[in-house]
C-alpha cells in the first residue's frame, strides 16, 4: 500500500512538472516572438537576460533553503554550459527570423537526434515500436546533482560566455542594443520573459532528470501542436492542410509512444513478479 502511494505521488510530481513546463514553454515562445516583432530587442542580449535572471532566481531559491549548492569542477560544466548557451541562442534566433510553424518544425527534428545520441553515446536501447514513434539527464546522473544544483552552476557560466560574445554580434549601448533607449513597456516585457525563462530552464532540467531526454522531447511534440495553433491565432501564421495533418500525426505518435512505453513498463514489472 505504501509503495502504491509513493508511486502515485511520484506520478503526480511528474505530471505537475510536465504541466508547468507546458504552460511556461508555450508562454515563452509567444512572449519572445512578441518582443521580437513589436520591440526588436536583440536576440543574444535577450538570451543573456534569461540566463542572468535564472542565476538570480536560483540564488534566491538557495538563500530560501530550497536546495543546497554542491561543489562542482568547472571543467565538468563547461561543455554543458556552452551547449545550452548555443541551444537557447539559436532557438531564439530561429524564432526571431521564422514563423512559429517553421521554428517548431526545426525543434521537432531533435527527437531522432536525441535517440541517436542516447543509443551510440550512452548505450541506451529503444524498441522498434518506440523508435517508430519518434544530454542533460546523463550529466545530472553523472555528477549526482538535482536540477537546481546543476542549473545553479550552468546559468552563470552561460551568462559569462554570452557577456563576452554579445559585443561582437550586437550593439550594446547604441539604439537597438541591450542598453539602448528602450521604453518602460519593452523593459518590463523583457524582464517578464527572463522570469518565465527561469521557470522554463528549471522545469526542463527537472523533467529530463526525472524522466528521460526522449520522454521530454515526445512531450515537446505536444507543445509543438499547441504552439503552432497559437501562432496561427496570435500572429496570423499560415496554417495549411498539410500542417493540420502533421499535427494529427504528431498527436497520434505521442499516443502511440505513451502506449508502447507503458506496455514495456508493465511487461518489465510482470517479469520481476514472476521471478522465483
Amino acid at each position: 500500500m505504501a509503495a502504491l502511494a509513493d508511486r502515485v505521488r511520484g506520478s503526480g510530481r511528474i505530471a505537475a512538472g510536465l504541466l508547468l513546463n507546458l504552460l511556461v514553454s508555450i508562454c515563452i515562445v509567444f512572449l519572445n516572438k512578441w518582443i521580437y516583432v513589436h520591440y526588436g530587442f536583440p536576440n543574444m542580449s535577450l538570451t543573456l537576460v534569461h540566463f542572468v535572471v535564472t542565476w538570480l532566481g536560483l540564488y534566491v531559491c538557495q538563500k530560501l533553503d530550497m536546495f543546497a549548492p554542491k561543489s562542482l569542477p568547472p571543467s565538468k560544466i563547461l561543455l554543458l554550459a556552452l551547449s545550452f548557451c548555443g541551444f537557447v541562442v539559436f532557438t531564439n534566433l530561429s524564432l526571431q527570423n521564422n514563423t512559429i510553424g517553421t521554428y517548431q518544425l526545426a525543434k521537432a527534428m531533435t527527437t531522432p537526434v536525441i535517440i541517436v545520441i542516447q543509443t551510440f553515446c550512452y548505450k541506451k536501447t529503444f524498441s522498434t515500436k518506440i523508435q517508430l514513434t519518434l544530454w542533460v539527464g546523463a550529466k545530472q546522473h553523472e555528477l549526482q546533482v538535482n536540477s537546481m544544483q546543476l542549473l545553479y552552476y550552468q546559468a552563470p557560466m552561460s551568462s559569462a560566455m554570452l557577456l563576452v560574445a554579445v559585443p561582437f554580434f550586437e550593439p550594446v549601448f547604441a539604439e537597438g542594443g541591450m542598453f539602448g533607449p528602450w521604453s518602460v513597456s519593452a523593459l518590463l516585457m523583457v524582464l517578464l520573459s527572463g522570469v518565465i525563462a527561469f521557470m522554463v530552464n528549471l522545469s526542463i532540467y527537472w523533467i529530463i532528470g526525472n524522466t528521460s531526454p526522449v520522454t521530454y522531447n515526445m512531450f515537446g511534440h505536444f507543445k509543438f501542436c499547441i504552439t503552432l495553433f497559437g501562432g496561427y491565432v496570435l500572429f496570423k501564421d499560415p496554417l495549411s492542410i498539410n500542417q493540420g495533418l502533421g499535427m494529427l500525426c504528431t498527436l497520434f505518435g505521442i499516443l502511440a509512444y505513451t502506449h508502447f512505453k507503458l506496455s514495456e513498463q508493465e511487461g518489465s514489472k510482470s517479469k520481476l513478479v514472476q521471478r522465483p
